[in-house]
């Protein structure tokens, strides 16, 4: 009898606490319900307002933290994404208004210079060669467009070797002395005479110091100065064009390079006429892994600094000492 009753009162004491269990994960798993449908009613009000909020969660289950934590890195993450979109957007129309501009004035440009030859019925002289430097503009411009929009979409093909950079810089400076003797400049050159190799593509190479010697002639023309110095650090090679002319503010560093940036204090529209080229040639410096850097003290010195990976005479990239 007595074993009986110990084997019931065990029966008893087992059913009360699977009872426990039940009703303790009962009462947990409905906790879990009501944080669960607190989160999907906050989290619907977060994306149907598109507020820039985190999801709040108070409760003290590691997997529901765990949980939110993540749901708030994908919220991160689409606030990142929208914001990226509508700058975006405002970019690609900005960039459209100003091209439609910047078209359509060497045009008006043109048209006038057609119609004062018909009038005056010479086919020849002055006015014709002004009308095809502005058709040339135009062209220049649409060739300048379509060259960013391929960089941008991936569609443009950059083939990484072994370059002189030194050999390529003393090229791209000697196509421009004629225009450097005619304005009087005064130009200060150090490129090392021993070959220094970058891990490069050569056209992209040269485009960029056309474009950053071009800027220095046409808008440091003030301080009739240009100089090229070609820099070696550990893991860079650093070539600096430098002239001392009108220069650009502080404040504008970094918005020159962005496409068709046009701030009038700045002088992007000056340096460029239509805001592409240097954004042209800081995405071909990226792409080589490089950069272009910009530092100006206006009126006295402005520098564009292309930064490239460093490569020894055996074809392998320096590494880089900081990071290993």
């Amino acid at each position: 009898m007595n074993n009986e009753a110990v084997i019931v009162f065990l029966i008893l004491c087992i059913v009360l606490l699977i009872g426990a269990v039940i009703g303790q994960k009962a009462v947990l798993q409905a906790r879990i319900n009501r944080v669960l449908s607190r989160m999907a009613g906050e989290l619907k009000e977060i994306l149907d307002e598109e507020r820039d909020s985190a999801l709040m969660v108070f409760t003290d289950n590691q997997e529901l933290m765990a949980l939110a934590g993540q749901i708030n890195r994908l919220l991160e993450k689409q606030r990142r994404a929208r914001a990226d979109f509508l700058h975006s957007e405002i970019s690609s129309k900005k960039m459209l208004s100003n091209i439609s501009h910047d078209i359509k004035t060497p045009m008006t440009v043109v048209l006038g210079y057609l119609e004062i030859i018909r009038l005056q019925g010479d086919a020849s002289g002055e006015m014709v060669k002004k009308a095809e430097q502005k058709a040339q503009d135009v062209i220049e411009l649409i060739n300048q467009f379509f060259t960013l929009a391929k960089l941008e979409a991936g569609d443009m093909e950059i083939e990484l070797t072994r370059l002189d950079i030194c050999a390529i810089c003393r090229e791209t400076v000697l196509s421009f002395y004629e225009i450097l003797t005619e304005k009087d400049f005064q130009v200060h050159i150090h490129i090392p005479e021993h070959a220094v190799y970058v891990w490069g593509d050569r056209e992209a190479l040269q485009r960029i110091l056309n474009n950053l010697i071009s800027n220095a002639v046409k808008y440091g023309a003030e301080g009739k100065f240009l100089g090229i110095v070609l820099r070696e650090e550990q893991e860079m090679v650093l070539v600096d064009v430098t002239d001392k002319g009108r220069g650009i503010d502080k404040k504008f560093a970094e918005n020159v390079f962005e496409r068709l940036f046009t701030m009038d204090d700045s002088r992007s529209r000056q340096v460029q006429g239509n805001g592409l080229g240097l954004t042209i040639a800081r995405n071909l410096a990226r792409q080589m892994q490089g950069d272009i850097l910009l530092e100006s003290i206006p009126y006295e010195r402005t520098t564009f600094t292309l930064q490239l990976k460093k490569m020894t005479a055996y074809g392998k990239i320096v590494p880089d000492e900081r990071n290993s």
